[in-house]
């Protein structure tokens, strides 16, 4: 008797673990929370690194799901899921300090390209020997750059505009340097 009842224990046991059924609810749920992830702009531009955790732990959590492993795929379609939301999070969060900081270096493009131009044109009153044509292609230039920055602002494309204003004010410093380099030296 108390063997079969052993035997009996042992069966149900094995219908039991037999019967463990995937967390479907949950492997849903973290393709889901990846396949957002994946699709949201700012995640993808911003928080690449946690996206990547997200995707490899929905990998991990579909390579437990085939192995019959259901406690430990449940475990990974959590973190994927976390990882995902912590990406967007992230994404939205450096999103925002991207154009307050592309916003600050834009905002005073336009003084510097009208100071810039005024030191050009005191060179030419001075009769100083300066490639003119070039420094007013220059100048030009930073006007065009600028005019992209600020639409690249407005678009949201908020890496870019940064870049374009970091160039604008690169040229106009070398403008500048050029006709500093030109002025005369006055000995005391």
């Amino acid at each position: 008797m108390k063997r079969t009842g052993l035997i009996f224990i042992i069966i149900v046991i094995v219908l039991l673990l037999g019967c463990e059924k995937p967390p479907l609810a949950e492997m849903d749920s973290a393709r889901e929370a990846v396949f957002r992830a994946e699709n949201d702009a700012n995640a993808v531009q911003y928080a690449g690194g946690t996206l990547a955790r997200a995707k490899d732990a929905l990998g991990r959590m579909q390579a437990e799901a085939d192995s019959k492993r259901y406690d430990a795929a449940r475990t990974h379609a959590n973190e994927a899921i976390t990882a995902a939301e912590k990406a967007i999070s992230d994404g939205n969060a450096a999103a925002q300090r991207a154009g307050t900081e592309s916003a600050s270096l834009i905002s005073g493009l336009r003084s510097e390209i009208d100071e810039t131009t005024s030191n050009v044109s005191s060179a030419r009153y001075a009769l100083m020997d300066l490639d003119y044509n070039e420094l007013e292609r220059g100048i030009l230039n930073a006007h065009n750059t600028a005019d992209r920055a600020e639409m690249d602002q407005s678009s949201g494309r908020y890496q870019d505009a940064a870049d374009k204003a970091r160039s604008v004010r690169a040229d106009l410093a070398n403008i500048n340097q050029v006709v500093a380099n030109a002025a005369p030296i006055v000995k005391k």
